[in-house]
């Protein structure tokens, strides 16, 4: 899905209002059942070091990116880390470890891209799938997403917000784009990564855009500043970008700002499969500019096998403003666990 615009006060006051006071009754119950499913849990405890990349927003914040960094880290100081996700999108409950066989359609795309830097693994049940990574060789457990989801104990919990959307209207979905209320997700988080440089959705002046600003005064815990840089230079000609990522405008303003000669943008909701329909009229429409298609690498591993040749991607990497600050995190969480009886 799209976020519905008057979560960041684009629809004008009086609109943006009335939404949300009636979808307010909804988000009060989503927030009660979610403190209440957290509350009534026991996390269990497994032999390895438990990362977990998260978000309180629904939609895009930049969690892959800022995963495979830290898996990066993880590999540089000497950990055999895997990655686990849920799976989202795909047919395979888990546990199961992605390999090249595998397609969206299985295992949902983020996995395909996990699975490029190493051991990879989907479970919907969480414990299950940290079980099966450490009987594999596991030796530090990094989650992509999962931060409301109580089954394993974790040993650090990172939140990922766009520095520029922040929390938008500060409420609980449907009435607004939080998973849970900022300060009860701000509590149980050990630090905070802000990715700056993407251009969030259009507010009004009446959405104010230091609410995220104002709950991390008092958070008390390492904020993380980090930039999703591109890898390499826009393509050269005409192009026409395409994505169904959480905020498409973030990756067509990314190639415009590379010096991209973007002459469209095309749109789809998040974790969009593209049916031959879709890519037909896509390129066709580029055909008529006499451009090239281009989307992002999330978007590109849901393509179908023969159209992956057919469209350019422009790959992302999470670089941190303060490396030293988010290495002696994950030094901390490794110890932590290590020195665990």
């Amino acid at each position: 899905m799209q976020p519905p615009r008057f979560w960041y006060g684009a629809e004008g006051r009086d609109s943006a209002l009335l939404l949300q006071a009636l979808a307010q009754p909804l988000s009060w119950l989503y927030a009660a059942i979610s403190a209440a499913k957290i509350a009534h849990a026991t996390p269990e405890r497994v032999a390895a070091p438990v990362i977990c990349v998260g978000n309180l927003t629904v939609g895009g914040a930049g969690k892959t990116p800022v995963v495979r960094a830290i898996r990066a880290q993880l590999r540089a100081m000497g950990v055999e880390a895997h990655t686990l996700s849920r799976g989202h999108g795909g047919a395979l409950k888990g546990p199961v470890r992605v390999n090249d066989t595998h397609t969206a359609a299985d295992v949902g795309d983020e996995p395909l891209l996990h699975a490029r830097d190493g051991a990879a693994w989907i479970a919907r049940d969480r414990l299950a799938g940290a079980l099966a990574m450490i009987a594999a060789g596991a030796q530090a457990i990094v989650m992509d997403d999962g931060f409301q989801n109580p089954a394993l104990a974790k040993h650090l919990s990172v939140l990922v917000f766009d520095a520029e959307a922040g929390a938008g209207n500060a409420r609980v979905v449907p009435a607004g784009p939080l998973r849970e209320p900022l300060k009860a997700g701000l509590a149980r988080a050990n630090a905070v990564i802000l990715i700056h440089g993407s251009r969030a959705p259009a507010r009004s002046e009446d959405d104010d855009p230091s609410r995220l600003d104002r709950a991390l005064e008092g958070f008390g815990k390492p904020i993380l500043h980090a930039t999703l840089e591109p890898q390499g230079e826009a393509p050269a000609g005409p192009l026409l970008a395409f994505a169904g990522i959480g905020r498409p405008q973030k990756f067509f303003d990314t190639l415009k700002a590379l010096g991209g000669d973007m002459v469209d943008g095309a749109s789809f909701p998040d974790h969009h499969a593209y049916a031959e329909a879709d890519l037909k009229n896509l390129a066709a429409h580029a055909s008529a500019h006499g451009a090239r298609l281009i989307t992002t690498e999330k978007d590109h591993v849901r393509l179908p096998p023969a159209w992956r040749a057919q469209v350019l991607t422009l790959p992302v990497v999470a670089r941190f403003a303060e490396p030293e600050t988010l290495d002696a995190l994950l030094r901390a969480a490794v110890a932590k666990r290590r020195e665990a009886p």
